[in-house]
């Protein structure tokens, strides 16, 4: 009698351990993944947003924001039928402040091991590599360099925007030449053409901007071996659901399968080009 009275007991207790885990679990979950649904009931998308053309730029006249990467945010606000709202920072702090929630996603982030420990990403909008640019007139520059060791000189400088994957790229590689960080690529830009650096490190679409605008002048390449190729995506919390992150990912799937993705960066190099 008390073997068959335990024997009940027993069950009943795992019987009730098991809804109540099922219960924490569904809660949980729910919690989780109630991300995009919070993001609704404000009734906008943060978006963190550092300059770095043609991902993300910014009017000084008017403070509206272009490039592809803002446009997928704008989309993506449209699908969650939120407006898009961005919030300015820089690259020193852009995953800082969305582990601090200041704002919900973070564009146009290089994904690396390191920002992984930090913060989650989507997948790919599109791959991007280091690639330096001179001005072919510097006599500083002699040949023409195909590594980073070529560049890699006492008494050459090197300008890179801080806190990019360009400048940890750089850091860990550069060992002679002088690294100028600067906040941003207006700034290394105006480096180069006043002199006080020989080079700038930057991915190879913003590099390949600034040789379009000055063909005559600025010649542009990609490193052998390569310093780094990494995908560029969005960044979202760290303790997002996998279910919230496959809703970025389904959007960006079918932006980038179906050309959207390439179409948007055409537009915003033309944006770029006709700004010049």
């Amino acid at each position: 009698m008390f073997g068959k009275w335990m024997t009940a007991a027993l069950r009943a207790t795992a019987t009730l351990a098991l809804i109540s885990g099922i219960s924490t679990t569904t809660a949980s979950a729910q919690t989780a993944a109630g991300y995009w649904q919070s993001v609704q009931k404000n009734g906008a998308l943060r978006c963190g947003a550092a300059i770095a053309p043609p991902y993300i730029m910014r009017n000084p006249a008017t403070g509206e924001y272009s490039g592809f990467f803002a446009d997928l945010c704008k989309e993506f606000a449209d699908v969650l039928k939120v407006k898009p709202q961005f919030v300015d920072t820089t690259w020193d702090n852009i995953v800082a402040g969305l582990q601090a929630g200041k704002w919900d996603i973070s564009l146009a982030l290089n994904r690396t091991p390191v920002r992984s420990m930090a913060v989650q990403f989507t997948i790919p909008a599109m791959y991007s590599q280091l690639s330096f640019a001179y001005d072919k007139n510097n006599p500083k520059v002699s040949g023409t360099p195909k590594s980073a060791a070529d560049i890699d000189v006492a008494g050459t400088s090197i300008a890179v925007m801080s806190g990019t994957a360009s400048d940890k790229a750089i850091s860990g590689t550069i060992k002679n030449a002088t690294i100028l960080r600067l906040p941003g690529s207006d700034e290394t830009r105006l480096a180069l053409r006043s002199k006080r650096a020989d080079f700038i490190a930057d991915e190879y679409d913003s590099n390949q901007l600034f040789v379009q605008a000055n063909p005559d002048s600025i010649v542009a390449f990609n490193p052998e071996p390569a310093l780094f190729k990494q995908g560029v995506a969005f960044a979202v919390p760290r303790n997002l659901s996998a279910a919230d992150v496959e809703v970025v990912n389904i959007f960006l799937e079918e932006k980038v399968a179906t050309g959207h993705v390439e179409a948007l960066i055409h537009k915003a190099v033309d944006e770029v080009l006709k700004s010049k």
